[in-house]
């Protein structure tokens, strides 16, 4: 694990799972591309600082009939200075071709899971005018009549629910779910602050 003062380049890409961002870390010992999903909270821009590094290793990946050799980095921490906006031309060297990482982990294949027997049940009716419900018994309400906004949120955002003026996400959760996080507090009121790396509820 090293700490190297450096520019992360991060650009937005619009993929089928949402919006995402790549990065690019310009460093003293060279470029590295970053995927870390902490990324996904960040605005495109280029941000300076000092960034801990735990891992190099190269990373290949398919798109467009072409395979790509890259050379990525894990961060495991940055300490951020300055934010800039990020000219067209250094955003055209970052691929806008990306793979979503939520795709790479797709490809790699899950361990099998063993098949648990379920009870055998009666086919109900097909005919729409036989009631197939016990006597006396209630249709119970759907989940969705019954599940609240605030039911939602809670079960979205876990042991950070409620939320305080001030939230930091868990960036070890599964991609789509900090996704989901993200989007949900900007619409509930809150902006990312990329020095601090947290959310602020925005005063009325």
């Amino acid at each position: 694990m090293i700490t190297l003062p450096g520019q992360l380049a991060i650009r937005t890409i619009h993929g089928r799972n949402g919006d995402f961002n790549v990065g690019r870390l310009a460093t003293s010992i060279g470029e590295f591309v970053i995927k870390n999903a902490e990324l996904d909270q960040y605005r495109e821009g280029k941000y300076e600082g000092d960034f801990v590094i735990t891992e190099i290793r190269p990373s290949t990946y398919n798109t467009s009939g072409r395979m790509v050799i890259e050379i990525r980095a894990h961060l495991g921490g940055m300490t951020l200075s300055n934010i800039d906006p990020l000219s067209r031309d250094e955003a055209n060297r970052l691929s806008p071709q990306e793979v979503d990482p939520i795709d790479e982990e797709a490809q790699t294949p899950a361990p099998a899971v063993a098949s648990t027997p379920v009870e055998a049940k009666a086919p109900a009716s097909s005919d729409p005018l036989v009631d197939t419900a016990p006597f006396g018994a209630d249709v119970p309400p759907t989940p969705a009549a019954t599940q609240t906004a605030q039911d939602e949120d809670a079960t979205l955002f876990g042991a950070l629910w409620p939320l305080g003026d001030i939230v930091k996400l868990d960036a070890t959760v599964d991609r789509r779910v900090l996704r989901q996080q993200r989007d949900r507090l900007g619409v509930l009121g809150y902006e990312f602050a990329p020095l601090s790396q947290d959310w602020h509820l925005v005063s009325a």
